[in-house]
């Protein structure tokens, strides 16, 4: 029976000559898909793709994500440009498994997970170089493991897919849910395997994944499973490896369009101008977080300017990189202060008028996110330990601009309590991560969803079910017994 195969891109992107570049150019069938090395790499790029592209929808990492890791969380907001009922429910915590945001979700992270399988089971069988398709596999092991680390953590145990469909008979394609415990499993194994992988690659192939990258998300996989020992192990691997990691001096410089895949970037999500011709499949943070210089509320919104903003302290940097309370109006040379800040780490202030041409990545993993994870392990495992003061204080001097690896009083933390450190670390990733998918992720783990987004008045419909997302009714109705329904939904 001939094979289906749906969402393969094939891609502009040669072995060792060719920047990463996920936008699609047309759609291969089984038939003329894997014959050659060539054919092997656009199979992985369109895995790479998948984070970023969507035709017709906005993109899991471009924007879809957001609804669940930031709006679900107690910081972001829809704002009155968010007319959708399905995003407003999910901005005050009354969706239910019909949401489409929810659906959309879903469908974005199997899809990509099934490009991964399709290139996982075919490349062996192309004629090439073995040392390449051993790394391309790697590559497309290392996107399902962050694909499958996502959904286990916003559904609990989902159905472990590793091979491409081979029969559109429904019965056929029914797969039970499985463990947490059997998806970690999976993700573990899937990015020991990716480790690998190459520690760097030429400039121009900046985007792809390398060991560093399988040894942050694994490391973060470890933090998520409280497994202590191992994160410790993972994050040092990271630290100490011949990687070239480091914080850039500047904290805007992690979002600044000309110094993408930079020292602290250690994987991105790639966005081009213009991707796939159409902004909606793009990185789309711009064009729902600034709607001009007006008064017009953007889609996505600080909750609570007190509880987020106005915590920055005098000198952090951070805050006015992360949102903008005003902007200079290059038509009319005046500075324009909003109702309310609005959130910038992702606007292009070179080209405001055209949201669609904003090419800034979304960071997956960063080298200031594997400090604090470091910190935190230690400071769970051994106390707050000096290693573990000076990982976060690290963090905080280039919050306030001073020089990284020097000690400064002015701004470090000392001779904290454990339980004093634990508060402080956690307060250093909420203002560190603001739009990056990580707030949801860090208050489900410590357990304090409940308790923080109650702080936001227009959330107090937060309970204990929203420490996971329900599964799509869609998919149940396909396989109710298989995929029974979280809790409270």
């Amino acid at each position: 029976m001939k094979k289906i195969i749906t969402l393969l891109f094939t891609v502009t992107l040669f072995v060792s000559c060719t920047e990463l570049e996920v936008t699609p150019t047309s759609f291969k069938t089984e038939e003329n898909l894997f014959i050659t090395q060539d054919d092997a790499v656009a199979s992985v790029t369109a895995a790479y793709a998948s984070l970023s592209l969507d035709p017709g929808e906005q993109s899991l990492f471009g924007r879809n994500l957001y609804f669940l890791t930031d709006m679900g969380s107690d910081y972001a907001a829809a704002g009155v440009s968010a007319t959708n009922p399905q995003v407003r429910a999910m901005s005050s915590l009354t969706h239910d498994a019909t949401n489409d945001r929810v659906q959309v979700a879903w469908r974005q992270i199997y899809a990509g997970i099934n490009i991964a399988n399709i290139a996982i089971d075919n490349i062996p069988k192309v004629t090439g170089s073995e040392v390449v398709k051993t790394r391309l596999i790697n590559e497309a092991k290392f996107i399902r493991g962050l694909l499958y680390f996502q959904a286990v953590r916003l559904w609990g145990g989902v159905p472990i897919r590793l091979h491409e469909p081979t029969s559109i008979n429904v019965e056929n394609l029914k797969t039970p849910k499985a463990t947490v415990d059997e998806v970690y499993t999976q993700i573990i194994k899937d990015l020991t395997d990716a480790e690998s992988l190459p520690a760097t690659y030429p400039s121009n192939e900046a985007g792809r994944a390398t060991s560093g990258a399988a040894k942050a998300i694994l490391a973060k996989v470890y933090l998520t499973r409280r497994e202590w020992p191992n994160t410790i192990l993972k994050a040092k691997e990271v630290i100490n490896g011949d990687y070239g990691y480091a914080l850039f001096e500047n904290f805007g410089d992690i979002f600044n369009k000309t110094k993408k895949n930079g020292k602290e970037h250690i994987f991105s999500v790639q966005f081009e101008p213009n991707q796939a011709g159409n902004g909606s499949s793009g990185n789309n943070f711009q064009a729902t977080s600034f709607t001009g210089f007006t008064a017009t509320e953007p889609a996505d919104i600080i909750s609570d300017v007190a509880l987020f903003y106005d915590i920055y302290a005098t000198g952090d940097v951070r805050r006015d990189v992360s949102y903008k309370k005003q902007l200079l109006n290059p038509a009319t040379g005046t500075l324009y202060t909003f109702p309310k800040p609005i959130f910038a780490k992702y606007l292009d202030l070179s080209n405001l008028a055209t949201p669609s041409n904003v090419a800034i990545n979304v960071p997956i993993v960063r080298y200031a996110d594997i400090l604090l994870s470091l910190a935190e392990a230690i400071n769970e495992q051994s106390g707050a330990t000096l290693e573990a003061h000076e990982l976060v204080n690290q963090v905080r001097r280039r919050a306030f601009a001073k020089p990284i690896l020097t000690p400064d009083a002015t701004v470090d933390l000392v001779g904290l309590t454990t339980t004093q450190l634990t508060e402080a670390i956690r307060e250093e990733r909420k203002k560190e991560f603001v739009q990056e998918g990580q707030r949801w992720f860090d208050l489900v783990r410590w357990g304090t969803l409940v308790t923080e987004i109650k702080k936001v008045t227009a959330k107090n419909s937060v309970s204990e079910r929203n420490n996971l997302y329900p599964i799509p009714q869609s998919e149940r109705n396909i396989d109710p017994v298989g995929l029974p329904q979280n809790d409270g939904y």
